[in-house]
């Protein structure tokens, strides 16, 4: 979502491959992970174009490998990236008042008393 004080944008992101639950077996050989998906990470960066401060949130482990995939490949957003924050599923509601209030705050902190 690109959220600003008057408006709200919202865009959605399908992943590439379908999500699948891992199931391994005692003694089996691999991780029981999937491979990083850095298309649908790299066409949520491309969403992002035009951000001024970007917050990644989510419930799990998700936002980490999006935090890691901007590093490792998408350089120039690193320092557009000013949080990452865990929320167990939130609605649209709840995420926009969310990232307002953290804005809001973040901004307070930063700006000179």
């Amino acid at each position: 979502m690109h959220i600003s004080p008057e408006d709200i944008e919202k865009s959605v992101v399908h992943p590439s491959k379908p999500h699948q639950h891992l199931h391994s077996k005692s003694g089996s050989v691999g991780s029981g992970r999937h491979a990083e998906d850095k298309d649908y990470y790299h066409a949520i960066v491309e969403a992002l174009n035009g951000a001024q401060e970007i917050l990644v949130v989510g419930p799990a482990q998700a936002k980490l490998q999006l935090i890691k995939h901007i590093h490792s490949h998408d350089q120039h957003m690193t320092d557009k990236v000013v949080g990452v924050e865990t929320i167990d599923h939130p609605t649209d509601a709840q995420l926009v008042a969310y990232a307002r209030k953290y804005f809001v705050a973040k901004d307070q902190m930063l700006s000179p008393a």
